[in-house]
């Protein structure tokens, strides 16, 4: 019967593999130099065994690699036995120049390993003086070489040297650019230095541009203040086309966002291109408290918005100012620096727009890319109407503003942060409020029998009657010619003036129908015109010049040139084909200037007397 023996030791049990270390980073350095002599002393003593290195890499927190690589470097360089694992002097690392390159190959690290490579094979080998070998030729060949170099000195000087060629790679940098490497490191330990010494952001700001190494910074978080404190304002295009009136075009959406509840005290959705009247529709509907936005509103301290054109206008800048309120005008191209409207504008996105008829994806596209100019497909389905979609915008406002929480306001909703803020609200009368966010004209007019005169149109309205002869002044919303407000010189408001003769519906879709005919045969003959110009070249497999194909007959060229120089009127015009009169005698004239004159005409009284005296016999 087998039975185990009573003098067996028990496997002990091995340590688990996911515990973390029990000291710090300082200590576990330190310990490197202990654990490396006892693993020493055990290989001296044939006693060390792969369950010793294991034990040592999971007290040292490295991996066993780590530590086998110690036990190598300490047997060949015991100097390396006091700080095993310690930075190397000697250790290749990525210089300046070597920065210059990732850059000129937009960080393409293996092309720069191929161009250091190649540098190398190209520098000139080191001059070595061969001992001449003890045979009879030697001499033979000295002398030939003497008579070849006294052969070349009399037939004159040498031809020069062959020019090195620029680069050593196909588009490389030149050579002068390239550091000569003595020995070059291997791919993987140049990868491993460009990975090590460049941070991911310089290695992304290499390869697609600094825009790009703004993903990996960080950023700081601002402070959270009261309501009102700050607001922000941005444009977003919604990524579909709706119907407006006939025509497909993509809304735009303005609005403001209080950053400290972020709430959306006010918006405007604009068909189309906005404009400053977007603006100025958008911060009305932000200042009063009514609906749909709710009990959100007043005057903001700060508003901060980036350098559109439209918030930068006369008009939106003298409107805040009006309003008592500070203008942070952001630096181009830092989104990061409004991050409440941007996170806004990426919400708007996902959770509205890409649920609505005729959502298109906007692909991600690399820094400057030229814009597209195809136009966009049109939709699968029937598109949204601009009211639908309007309807649709506003009940989402309503729901963020009501039932969305947000992660910085800890679970609460941004009404309730709004009505738990104690913070006292400047607000302004809705009645005063049109006055501040129209544009002046900053002229005085006067009203006459036919009305009130404006940008070469008339204006008219039912109480304007018995006023006429009366001096006023003109507000209007930018972009809004179908009705203006007219104030008297102190400010005051007298009432709205309509346009007196617009046009009927009828007759503004014939005209649009006659523009688009218009710009339609334009395009084509613009296009037939490009058609005309493109060149077309052939195809080439070895280095020889451009070939053209485009061949005309003789005749089709003369015709051609033809109807260019009749169409030319500087061409048809002759200065110098009656020379001027000469000049007086006693005119101080150049000598230059009378020759360029016409000769003086013959006295025709003494001609016939001459032709007497030539024809008398």
């Amino acid at each position: 019967m087998n039975t185990t023996p009573s003098h067996t030791t028990p496997t002990p049990a091995s340590a688990p593999d996911e515990a973390g270390p029990a000291l710090d980073a300082v200590s576990l350095t330190a310990l490197r130099a202990p654990a490396v002599r006892h693993l020493l002393a055990l290989r001296a003593e044939h006693r060390l065994t792969r369950a010793h290195v294991h034990t040592t890499a999971q007290c040292l927190n490295v991996s066993d690699r780590t530590v086998w690589r110690w036990l190598a470097e300490a047997t060949t360089t015991p100097a390396t036995t006091a700080a095993p694992g310690a930075r190397r002097s000697g250790r290749f690392e990525i210089t300046s120049e070597l920065r210059v390159l990732l850059a000129y190959w937009h960080g393409n690290a293996s092309a720069v390993h191929r161009e250091l490579l190649a540098r190398a094979r190209q520098a000139p080998a080191p001059a070595i003086s061969p001992s001449p070998p003890a045979d009879t030729d030697t001499d033979t060949d000295a002398d030939a070489s003497a008579d070849a170099s006294a052969d070349a000195s009399a037939s004159g000087p040498a031809a020069p040297s062959p020019r090195p060629p620029r680069s050593a790679l196909p588009g490389g940098a030149p050579l002068a650019a390239v550091p000569l490497l003595d020995p070059v490191p291997s791919l993987a330990t140049f990868l491993r230095a460009v990975r090590r010494d460049l941070t991911a952001g310089e290695r992304a700001g290499y390869r697609h541009g600094h825009q790009a190494a703004r993903a990996h910074d960080v950023f700081a978080t601002r402070p959270r203040m009261w309501r009102n404190e700050v607001w922000e304002a941005d444009h977003v295009q919604a990524p579909l086309r709706v119907d407006a009136d006939g025509t497909l075009v993509h809304p735009f959406v303005t609005w403001f966002i209080d950053c400290a509840t972020k709430a959306i005290t006010g918006l405007a959705v604009t068909p189309g291109t906005p404009t400053r009247a977007s603006v100025l529709a958008a911060l009305r509907s932000a200042i009063v408290p009514t609906a749909p936005y709710g009990p959100f509103g007043g005057l903001p301290a700060h508003v901060r918005f980036d350098r559109g054109r439209d918030f930068l206008s006369r008009t939106v800048t003298a409107a805040l100012t009006t309003l008592d309120s500070d203008i942070t005008v952001l630096p181009p191209y830092s989104p990061h620096l409004k991050g409440s409207i941007e996170n806004l504008n990426h919400c708007a996105t996902t959770m509205l727009f890409a649920a609505l008829p005729g959502y298109t994806p906007t692909p991600r596209k690399p820094p400057k890319q030229p814009p597209r100019k195809r136009p966009d497909p049109p939709p699968a389905g029937p598109p949204m109407t601009f009211q639908a979609f309007t309807t649709e915008l506003l009940s989402w406002a309503t729901w963020w503003n009501t039932e969305h929480h947000p992660e910085s306001l800890h679970g609460a909703t941004p009404l309730q942060a709004w009505q738990t803020d104690p913070t006292p609200l400047r607000e302004i009368p809705a009645a005063d409020l049109w006055s501040f966010t129209l544009e002046d004209d900053a002229r005085t007019r006067t009203l006459t029998s036919h009305g009130l005169r404006f940008r070469n149109r008339s204006y008219l309205a039912d109480w304007m009657t018995g006023q006429a002869g009366r001096k006023v002044t003109v507000r209007f919303m930018p972009h809004h010619t179908h009705e203006i407000e007219v104030c008297d010189p102190h400010g005051h408001h007298l009432g709205t003036a309509h346009l007196a003769d617009q046009a009927t519906d009828e007759q503004l879709t014939a005209l649009r129908h006659a523009r688009n005919t218009r710009a339609r045969r334009l395009r084509a003959d613009a296009k037939a015109a490009e058609r005309l110009r493109h060149e077309r070249f052939a195809p080439a497999t070895t280095p020889t010049p451009a070939l053209r194909l485009n061949t005309i007959t003789a005749t089709e060229a003369t015709r051609e040139l033809s109807r260019y120089e009749e169409a030319d009127l500087t061409a048809l015009a002759l200065p110098d084909l009656i020379p001027p009169a000469p000049p007086s005698a006693d005119w101080a004239t150049p000598d230059s200037l009378k020759a360029r004159a016409r000769p003086p005409t013959p006295n025709l009284a003494s001609a016939p007397e001459h032709h007497d005296q030539e024809t008398t016999p």
